[in-house]
């Protein structure tokens, strides 16, 4: 039977559009946060890394709080469209805050000012703002074609998004004058451009009664209040999601290791500028691949086969990115870049529509639904990965002896910046096929629904 459809054209390319937003603060902060504070301000990237890490113990709380949350609001916007307009509020003013570090200060003041806004971006705002949006994946349709392509859709903005930022904004930085200056400019145009795409996502769709997402009356079952205490238990039940979590953390740890490239490209191959053209060899294939992913869903009849074949490809492209790189050939780490991120982009494009399967599994097997908890895994998996990522950087950085104000690094920083540009994404990758061989939820649902309807 033929699925009905909920969304047109332009509500999946609406809310695709308030990726821009949430990668305006993720990609600024993964590709030059570092950089900004080790060689502008002037602050240790040991320490750095230490308050980011410690950060990050705030957020595994405010991702579940935030939403259990989302799932017990009522309003005429919806659960979830309320949380993502006004979250993006706070985002946009602590994004620039983390610009903005006054230059009189001590430096322990620096570090404070630093870890006060970087934890009210991530462990308050952003995760109020990040789980509300991808939970209206579930929220707006429950077609699941839908669901992908939507998913494709906002990873296409995503990564653009990243793209252009790693491609533009170290020449702009320059271009407003460079130094403490140009970044804060820079920090201010990049929160207005959040501020309204964020808002245009949150007006171009509407959430469906309550009563339409439980229609199923095979499947229903009656509205039940739940602590927050029971959303943990529910989500650490859930064998899949716990797998889809530590996948997603994974991915952002891959992430921010590979946006510490604007140090490979300066000190190892000597030219920062080289950042942009790795940034267009590896997001070009990644946004053709996502592009492609709903067709690939069809064709390989679900999810399963398609995300680990590609993520096992995308394995093979980082081995051969790093023999590349010891051959010394750019060309060829350029090429093989992007065939690992052709690999890997099904995921990407799919992974909304994996959680919505997980929170499916949740309904089927406990009765309860919990989408707006479920999608916690993403903002979880955006900060602490993406967090952790860039603490490990920093904290490597440091034990290799880098020196923000030095124009040549010693062998040991070069070799560690062999270490987290080439081994350390290889290494996830080859941890993520592992995971995925184990995450095959739509055949444990279809399984499922046979036994609850015969």
């Amino acid at each position: 039977m033929t699925e009905k459809k909920y969304l047109r054209w332009y509500n999946k390319v609406g809310y695709g559009s308030g990726d821009i937003a949430g990668n305006v603060v993720y990609a600024l902060l993964s590709s030059f946060v570092m950089i900004f504070l080790t060689n502008t301000v002037g602050l240790s990237s040991g320490i750095i890394g230490t308050l980011i890490a410690v950060s990050k113990l705030f957020d595994g709380v405010t991702d579940i709080f935030f939403g259990a949350m989302i799932d017990k609001t009522r309003t005429k916007m919806g659960k979830a469209r309320p949380w993502m307009l006004w979250g993006y509020v706070g985002c946009a003013v602590t994004l620039a805050a983390i610009f903005f570090i006054p230059a009189d200060m001590s430096d322990f003041a620096k570090y404070a000012w630093f870890f006060i806004a970087y934890t009210l971006l991530n462990a308050v705002f952003y995760t109020a703002n990040n789980i509300a949006y991808s939970a209206l994946t579930a929220l707006i349709t429950k077609n699941s074609s839908e669901r992908v392509q939507m998913g494709s859709i906002r990873f296409v903005f995503a990564f653009g998004t990243s793209l252009l930022i790693q491609s533009v904004t170290v020449g702009a930085v320059a271009a407003l004058g460079g130094g403490a200056a140009g970044w804060r400019w820079m920090a201010v145009i990049y929160a207005v451009i959040g501020l309204v795409t964020n808002t245009l996502s949150v007006l171009s769709v509407k959430e469906l009664p309550e009563e339409e997402l439980a229609e199923d009356s095979a499947l229903a079952a009656p509205a039940e209040k739940y602590s927050l205490a029971d959303a943990a238990r529910l989500l650490a039940a859930n064998r899949y999601y716990i797998i889809i979590c530590v996948t997603y953390v994974l991915m952002q740890i891959y992430t921010a290791t590979l946006n510490m490239g604007i140090f490979y490209m300066t000190f190892v191959l000597g030219n920062e500028n080289l950042l942009g053209v790795f940034s267009w060899a590896i997001n070009i294939p990644l946004i053709i691949g996502l592009m492609l992913t709903p067709v690939l869903v069809e064709k390989f009849h679900g999810m399963y086969r398609l995300n680990l074949g590609g993520y096992i490809i995308g394995t093979v492209g980082r081995a051969l990115v790093i023999l590349a790189a010891y051959l010394h050939s750019v060309p060829l780490m350029l090429v093989f870049s992007g065939v690992a991120a052709f690999g890997m982009s099904p995921l990407q494009g799919d992974l909304n529509a994996l959680i919505a399967a997980c929170s499916e599994y949740t309904f089927l097997t406990k009765g309860k639904r919990v989408d707006g908890t479920m999608y916690s895994c993403t903002s979880l998996g955006v900060k602490i990965g993406g967090g952790l990522g860039t603490a490990i950087c920093g904290w490597l950085l440091e034990w290799s002896g880098y020196d923000g104000l030095a124009a040549v690094q010693s062998t040991s920083c070069l070799n560690m910046l062999h270490v987290m540009y080439l081994w350390i994404p290889m290494v996830i990758n080859l941890l993520i096929v592992l995971l995925l061989m184990r995450m095959d939820v739509e055949k444990e649902n279809r399984q499922l629904k046979e036994v609850i309807i015969p």
